[in-house]
């Protein structure tokens, strides 16, 4: 049944997987029937709904009741047959272009690539090594490895939910950087993730530069709460949480941090964490983090935060530059510079960074469970790069209580994560948190936010 504000379609590749054989076609077809279908139908939806601004899953759940997507078999390619797509997705009846191919990114990163992993006896997510080589191989299987090009990858974290004078700032950095030639890469949703893709559009624009690069990285989990948006021209879905922050840091060249919430500071402990690393110390990699001028205390909170619990040795790895766009530009350009620089010497690939240091800690999936959460270790007692590694987890619970799928459920049902700490920690995690829920920067629908989380010591 085709419901009013929504439309039936059918689809075929245009991409890569137009190529494929009549007996892979087949198996890819009866792949998506079995339990992978449910999420390759959530990931689909989501995209499809990449034009709506909301990180509410339960419209997304209502919708899902109703959507379909299937895989038809044709001696041509693929097809794929959609029913009750949202409307927005299409103009005058046609779906628009850049969703079709993010749909068929889906299909490559949630079916395709299952049957490719299943079939390489050499793919393996429970060792460190083994992880990045999949995590390589599913980066060269997306196609956006661009061997022998020049580093110009600019990672850019920071919020979906953030005042419109965040957002404009961070469209003001990527227009300086799309000035100077630098690509995108971001988490793909809305806020500091699709300002900075926009301000790049523009500038890349004004330099004629029409192959530019906005990449979206995204996970299962977290898609769905924020859908790609409109400019995302290159699309990869990672397993999960911890294979996509190491896509981040082995694909990118920079880092530039906008205000965010937990989910940022997530990112930014990741970071830090890998950095701390004896191995990863002498390594060029630069890391700004920046905002405009009402944007300060927001760092200036951040900073004291990573001192308080990682010490000063960590706030080394970072810069705080404010209200200044075309700072940030010049110090981007001048570090990716060592960076180039720095990969020529040692003959690393400037496609793909092989040799920063990424331990398991980093790596293994952390399932957010109730039971999961207190247990975390949050203490001075051990090595910094694992605190960092712990204290990345509880953020990441946070994020998931906050906006996904499984954590949300999890919360409703069994009432807040409880996180311990010792004291001297969870007073710094309590006053980060509460200015994050202040401030507005838990989820869109701030209003009616109720914290998912719990902290005793």
């Amino acid at each position: 049944m085709q419901l009013q504000g929504f439309l039936d379609t059918e689809i075929t590749a245009d991409s890569g997987l137009e190529l494929l054989s009549q007996d892979e076609v087949a198996r890819l077809a009866d792949h998506s029937q079995d339990s992978v279908h449910e999420l390759f139908r959530k990931c689909s939806l989501a995209v499809l709904n990449s034009a709506d601004v909301t990180d509410d899953i339960s419209r997304l759940e209502h919708q899902m009741k109703h959507f379909n997507i299937e895989v038809v078999q044709q001696d041509r390619g693929i097809k794929l047959r959609i029913r009750n797509a949202p409307a927005s997705a299409f103009v005058e009846g046609v779906m628009i272009k850049g969703l079709r191919q993010l749909i068929f990114s889906v299909l490559r990163d949630i079916v395709y690539l299952k049957l490719e992993l299943e079939a390489n006896a050499a793919i393996d997510f429970t060792s460190s090594r083994g992880s990045t080589n999949s995590i390589f191989y599913i980066l060269r299987n997306a196609g956006v490895m661009r061997v022998g090009a020049d580093p110009s990858l600019v990672v850019c974290w920071g919020g979906h939910a953030i005042p419109d004078s965040e957002y404009r700032y961070s469209k003001e950095v990527g227009y300086r950087l799309g000035l100077r030639g630098m690509n995108i890469i971001t988490g793909c949703g809305t806020g500091a993730m699709k300002g900075p893709m926009k301000g790049a559009l523009v500038g890349h624009t004004k330099q004629r530069i029409y192959n530019g690069r906005y990449l979206g990285i995204s996970e299962p989990g977290i898609i769905a709460a924020e859908s790609p948006n409109p400019i995302v021209n290159e699309l990869v879905i990672m397993p999960d949480i911890e294979k996509r922050l190491e896509a981040f840091v082995r694909l990118g060249h920079g880092v530039v941090v906008f205000p965010g919430g937990v989910g940022t500071a997530e990112e930014i402990l990741y970071l830090l964490g890998i950095r701390l690393h004896p191995d990863n110390q002498s390594i060029p990699f630069p890391l700004i983090f920046t905002g405009p001028k009402e944007s300060e205390d927001y760092f200036r909170s951040i900073d004291r935060f990573i001192g308080a619990t990682l010490g000063p040795e960590a706030r080394q790895y970072y810069e705080i530059i404010i209200d200044d766009p075309v700072a940030v530009a010049h110090k981007m350009m001048a570090g990716i510079a060592e960076v180039r620089d720095f990969r020529k010497s040692v003959h690393d690939a400037y496609h793909f960074n092989w040799r920063m240091t990424i331990e398991w800690p980093f790596q293994e999936k952390f399932n957010p469970t109730h039971d999961s959460m207190a247990a975390l270790t949050l203490h001075r007692n051990q090595p910094v790069n694992e605190l960092a590694a712990n204290l990345r987890r509880a953020f990441s619970g946070i994020v998931a209580g906050n906006v996904k799928e499984s954590g949300v459920r999890q919360i409703r049902e069994h009432g807040p994560f409880l996180i311990r700490a010792e004291a001297a920690m969870m007073a710094e995690l309590d006053v980060l948190l509460r200015n994050f829920v202040e401030q507005g920067r838990m989820k869109l629908n701030q209003a009616s936010y109720q914290p998912c989380y719990q902290l005793t010591s």
